[in-house]
Parts: C-alpha cells; structure tokens; sequence
C-alpha cells in the first residue's frame, strides 16, 4: 500500500512538473509576441510611451509589463520575457507586424502598392468629410447631460479598476454633440480598434458583393476547401461567424488557436482555413478570430495584390473621410481583418454613421442596397440575437426579446466592438452613433452611458 502510494505521488509530481515545463516553455514566447506587438502599435502607430503602454495595455498578462523592450533605429521592436524574445516591424502606412516564421529581410522586401492620401485638408471641410465643426444648435439636444455624461466615462469609481477611457463621442443626426480624449489624446490620436475591425471587413466584402465578385450565399472561395466537406461551408456561414469549424477563441490559453494563429503564424487567413469541420454549417455560432481572416485573406485574392492594399483606403477609408486611420498585415501581407486596426475616434464615428445611413456617403452607395439590413439580421445559431454579420445585436432572444446584452437599449442598436472596451454603437432609431475607446481590463458601463446620452436627444 506504502508502495502505491509513493508511485502515485511520484506519478502526480510528474505530471506537475511535466505540466510546469510545458507552461515555461509556451508562456515566454506567446507574451513576448503579444508585448512585442503591442509596443510596436501602441508607440510608433498611436504615438504613445513605451512606459504608458506597460502601464494601461501590458497589464493585460501577469508579469507581461515587466518585458524588456528595445526600440531600434530601423522601427524594429524587440520584447524580451523570461528567455522568449519577439520582434514586430514597423512600416510607414502599414503600421506595425509581428515577425514569426519569416524573417525581417524577407518582411521588408515585400512589395506594398500603398495608396495616395487625399491632397485636401480636413480642417478646411465640414465635418463628417472634415474636422470644421458647424455652429448649428439641434433642437431639444440637451449637451450640458451629454456633457456631463461623456465626462463620468473618465472618472474611475474604483481606483483599483480604472476604466483608462481614452476618447469618447457622440454623433446625433449628423452632428457631434459630445467629444472628450484623456490626457494627452486628442482628435488626431490613431487608438487601437482591436475586433472592430471585423466590421471594417463586413464593409470591404460588402463593397466585393456589390461589385460582384462575391456571393453571399454562394460556397466560400477557399482553395483548401476544394473536394472536402468544408467546401460547403458558404460565406454567410463566414460571416455570421457560423462556419462550424473548429475554434476556441480563449484569449487566455497559449495552447489554443487563437494565440497560435496570432503568435505563432505568419499567415492568419491560412491558419483559419486549417481548421477542421466540427459543426454543421449554420448550426452553431462561435465567436471567431479565425474565420474573419479567412474573409481578409479571401478579399486580397479577389482583388490581387497589385490593388490590394490600396483597396480599403480607396474604396472605403478616404471615400467618408478615415483619413487617419491604418489596418495592419500580417508577416504574408494579408491585413489582419479580425483585429489590427488604428483610427481616430472621428474616423470611427465616420464609419458608424456610414452604417447609419444604410451604407450611402454624400448621394455615393458605398455599400450593396440592403447590406446593413443583412448585416443586423441576427444569425439563425445566435441564441440571444446577439450577431449579425461580423457586428454584434441587440436584438435579443426570439421568444423574448427582453433577453438581450443592453435591456435599457433599443433592440435596433447594433455596435463594433473590440477587446479593452471598444465600442462603435450605432442606434437607427434615436439617429445615434456613439464611440468609446480605452484600455478596461475590468469592464466599463456602455449602457449606463449610453442610457443617459439617449435621454438627452429629443423624443
């Protein structure tokens, strides 16, 4: 008996140990990668101090805002953990990419057709296409509460917890009715996006469906598909985020494939589209990283490489007046449409109203007629109504639309939304657009604000 038990504590403090090694040797690299990354976006992107970022973002990890950081002459970030280093590379107009199977060199020598920013100047143009604001007062715009709002968004009621809000605005028909930017952010301050560039895909493949070179409900083109069964999966599925493929979007497992596919591939569409089938198309809704950049990878094989990366600033960005707002590639040269993504909060707001208008820019249909429709048409497998097409509902449960994410919001509104708290809320029927953006690791109360703009617009 003394025997078996000896074996099995031998056995158990194996397994620990076994189970430590593999925990020493897959953290380091995976929190270097994400400091390296991070730094190199948050500083040379956003403008920022690498000791703000340890501050705000890093803290995100244990232990990640004590990685040793070095800044080269050539833009090339290095983040050391433990005895893990990373490097991401910055390039002017591309922003920031992570460097994993290919080396710097091979990254660098990559051929990028960069598009031409427009020559005229937003501060001379009226908002939305420039920064001149009108002196109009909208009637029953009550600003003093929306002011008063906006400002409790910057105050921490638990200092342990801070909400590190970094700009919050309000657009009501049209126009904005409330704008604040922590210290040292202003109007001109590009900040992170994180998944809300999921919904700048759902407009780029918008724009491929309406030139018609997409399908929504036509099988996905996905050249590892081709005579197996996930060649039925369509772009729909794609969209809705109902694919049925194998995924775990655990933010907080370095074995699962979110960090793989972001720390440890160079290409994110292809590692996507390596998943195998778990679920009957449509049948299941799962949150995915993955299958955005497989839609991301899909666009650049749609349009080719020669236009590529001039596409989303010439057909979306410079057409509603984003003019300072960058998406980042991975290391193959494919934008990382799930995640990486750098805007002004005006440029964000820009994009909501695009939504809010059903797609149309000046007289201009940027979007196919009936794609915002589509795109807040909650997906079958969503339980609660709470996804449409690469944008999050409040539609709620069809048996009981009360159960829903924001009860005290319209079950119209629908909304961006990226990791840290950041949010792009459009609500048609109150003729609203609200952006938030910060650094919360501990939550922040959008409805609560939210609540209280709309009781501040006219009935």
């Amino acid at each position: 008996m003394k025997k078996f038990v000896k074996i099995s504590l031998l056995s158990l403090l194996t397994i620990f140990l076994l189970a430590l090694l593999a925990v020493a040797i897959t953290f380091p690299p995976i929190m270097a990668g994400m400091a390296a990354k991070t730094v190199c976006s948050c500083v040379l992107v956003s403008d920022r101090s690498v000791e703000s970022v340890k501050e705000k973002e890093l803290q995100v990890f244990p232990g990640l805002a004590s990685a040793t950081i070095e800044i080269t002459e050539d833009s090339t970030v290095r983040a050391t953990v433990l005895f893990s280093t990373a490097e991401a590379i910055y390039r002017k107009g591309l922003g920031c990419t992570l460097l994993a199977e290919r080396s710097k060199e091979e990254v660098k020598k990559q051929s990028i057709n960069l598009a031409t920013l427009p020559t005229y100047s937003q501060d001379t143009l009226d908002w939305p296409m420039g920064n001149r604001m009108q002196d109009t007062v909208l009637t029953g715009v009550d600003y003093a509460r929306i002011k008063d709002a906006i400002k409790l968004a910057f105050i921490d009621k638990d200092p342990t917890k801070p909400a590190n809000t970094l700009a919050v605005l309000a657009v009501y028909n049209g126009q904005i009715v409330g704008e604040q930017y922590a210290e040292g952010r202003n109007a001109n301050s590009k900040l992170m996006g994180w998944s809300m560039t999921k919904s700048i895909t759902n407009a780029l493949i918008g724009i491929l469906v309406r030139e018609g070179k997409l399908s929504v409900e036509a099988n996905a083109p996905v050249p590892e598909w081709k005579g197996d069964e996930r060649q039925k999966i369509t772009l729909h599925n794609l969209l809705q985020a109902s694919s049925g493929l194998d995924w775990s979007e655990t933010y907080f497992n370095p074995f699962e494939d979110f960090h793989q596919m972001f720390i440890k591939s160079d290409d994110k569409g292809a590692y996507g589209a390596s998943r195998l089938l778990k679920f009957e198309p449509g049948s299941v809704f799962q949150y995915s990283s993955g299958t955005t950049n497989i839609l991301s990878r899909m666009i650049r094989q749609q349009i080719g490489d020669a236009d590529y990366y001039k596409f989303p600033y010439e057909q979306l960005f410079y057409k509603i007046g984003m003019c300072n707002t960058v998406m980042e590639p991975d290391a193959s040269g494919t934008f990382v449409g799930s995640s990486y993504s750098f805007a002004t909060a005006r440029d964000w707001a820009r994009f909501g109203q695009l939504y809010l208008q059903d797609g149309v820019w000046e007289g201009e249909r940027l979007l196919p007629e009936g794609w915002v429709k589509y795109t807040t048409n909650p997906a079958a497998a969503a339980p609660l109504g709470e996804y449409g097409a690469q944008w999050w509902l409040n539609a709620g449960a069809k048996e009981d639309t009360s159960k829903r994410k924001y009860p005290n919001l319209p079950t119209d509104t629908f909304w961006a939304d990226g990791f840290e708290e950041q949010y792009v809320m459009v609500v048609p029927s109150k003729k609203l657009v609200v952006v938030r953006l910060g650094v919360s690791h501990h939550g922040f109360a959008m409805e609560e604000m939210m609540t209280e703009i709309i009781a501040s617009l006219p009935d």
